[in-house]
């Protein structure tokens, strides 16, 4: 090893017995039991105290900031304050808002206004999905009665459609 190198070894080596001394002296300041309830008094730039992961990565990789922080909020006020933890998001604060969720009354209107306007799209839409059987049945009681429904046959080309995609689909994944 060379000259150089020893003294940064051996100046590192003093700047972290001097930072275990600083951190003891900080924690018998503030009465704490542990090292991570020191964190609770050094305040982070994103708002909060300091994680104790980071606190333990500091201690590692940047002895001397650290050292700054701990002198500055510890050490040299008069007294030590802890700091509140920063703001988190609400549980369940992202779920989806966009759904919209209607009563079958409200559905049922909605339906209404879309067969009286004439929308065939929004009709679709709004209308239940039946199950295949259910589509072949209600047609063919509409043909035996003489009478032609247009969302009938339409929910039933959807519904052939949908069985054929997971039909596809299955077929696919074998």
């Amino acid at each position: 090893m060379t000259t150089l190198h020893k003294e940064q070894h051996s100046s590192k080596a003093i700047t972290i017995e001097n930072l275990v001394n600083i951190i003891l002296k900080a924690i018998q300041r503030i009465g704490a039991k542990k090292e991570n309830e020191l964190c609770k008094y050094l305040p982070m730039k994103t708002g909060g105290y300091m994680h104790h992961f980071t606190f333990r990565k500091m201690k590692a990789k940047q002895p001397q900031e650290l050292l700054q922080i701990i002198e500055r909020f510890v050490l040299n006020s008069a007294k030590p304050i802890p700091i509140a933890p920063k703001q988190r998001a609400a549980r369940g604060s992202r779920k989806r808002r966009d759904n919209m969720n209607f009563t079958r009354n409200q559905l049922e209107r909605m339906l209404n206004i879309a067969r009286l306007a004439g929308d065939k799209e929004i009709i679709s839409i709004l209308s239940p999905t039946k199950s295949l059987a259910t589509c072949k049945r209600e047609l063919i009681q509409a043909i035996r009665h003489n009478k032609a429904d247009q969302e009938l046959w339409n929910g039933f080309i959807e519904s052939v459609n949908a069985q054929q995609l997971m039909a596809d689909m299955l077929a696919a994944q074998e």
